[in-house]
């Protein structure tokens, strides 16, 4: 599998488009890093990563059995490779500090305060992001997505809400996003403020928010609801953004 991808530039391995997809092609475009993007199917990433001698981020419910997961970098001018979309924003900024920064010194704990506190807000988004990702995939990457995923208590199907539990589901994660909107002064769109000061922790939460735009479509009555909630702040921190996709 990896014999014809050669490695004269820094290698970035995805699967599908889930929220930390984006995360670390905004990171990549943001530092202006050359790079090739490897696209893998679920049932490959773990030989994938083994043999690039990538180690697991993470364990699986059993908490021991290693869970290797995407995306993940390999550098082919220090031989290193990793996943964990953080971690790999400190090793980009370590390696190529020539390059502008993701994670400012001084800056490490609140942005990973700030990216717990809005996963902590999202609880209400899985229930549609997670079956219409799902639903995308090819038929062998379905199938072991979707026995990964063994462990919930509901199949795809069963989670993701019809009907008026769906209007009373939409309604709530408006209502979250709208918690996250209240830690933003009135005309601050990122997380230190300014347009100039882009920083790691904005790319982390707008790989949440365009993951809704990648799995309903552009057009979708879903992402106009989301692009305009609270005043527009989404829709317009995506286009503040939207040179480093």
């Amino acid at each position: 599998m990896l014999g014809d991808i050669g490695f004269d530039f820094l290698r970035v391995f995805y699967n599908t488009h889930v929220h930390s997809t984006p995360t670390l092609s905004y990171s990549l475009n943001f530092k202006g890093i050359p790079f090739k993007t490897v696209w893998i199917e679920y049932p490959d990433i773990e030989k994938t990563l083994k043999d690039l001698g990538i180690a697991a981020c993470a364990t699986k419910p059993d908490g021991k059995t290693p869970l290797y997961t995407l995306p993940a970098i390999y550098d082919p001018v220090t031989k290193t490779g990793l996943t964990e979309s953080f971690a790999i924003a400190k090793y980009l900024d370590e390696k190529y500090p020539d390059k502008p920064t993701l994670v400012p010194r001084g800056t490490e704990t609140l942005q990973k305060a700030y990216i717990d506190a809005t996963m902590s807000k999202s609880d209400a988004l899985w229930q549609f992001v997670l079956p219409k990702t799902t639903w995308s995939l090819n038929e062998r990457s379905e199938e072991h997505f979707r026995r990964g995923k063994q462990t919930l208590s509901k199949t795809m199907e069963e989670m993701y809400p019809q009907g008026e539990k769906r209007k009373e589901e939409w309604k709530r994660l408006e209502e979250d996003f709208g918690q996250i909107d209240k830690w933003f002064g009135k005309e601050d769109i990122l997380v230190m403020g300014e347009e100039g000061k882009v920083c790691f922790a904005d790319f982390a939460f707008a790989g949440f928010v365009i993951w809704i735009r990648i799995v309903f479509g552009k057009e979708s009555e879903e992402w106009k609801d989301v692009s305009g909630w609270q005043s527009g702040r989404w829709g317009r921190m995506i286009q503040t953004l939207e040179k480093y996709e």
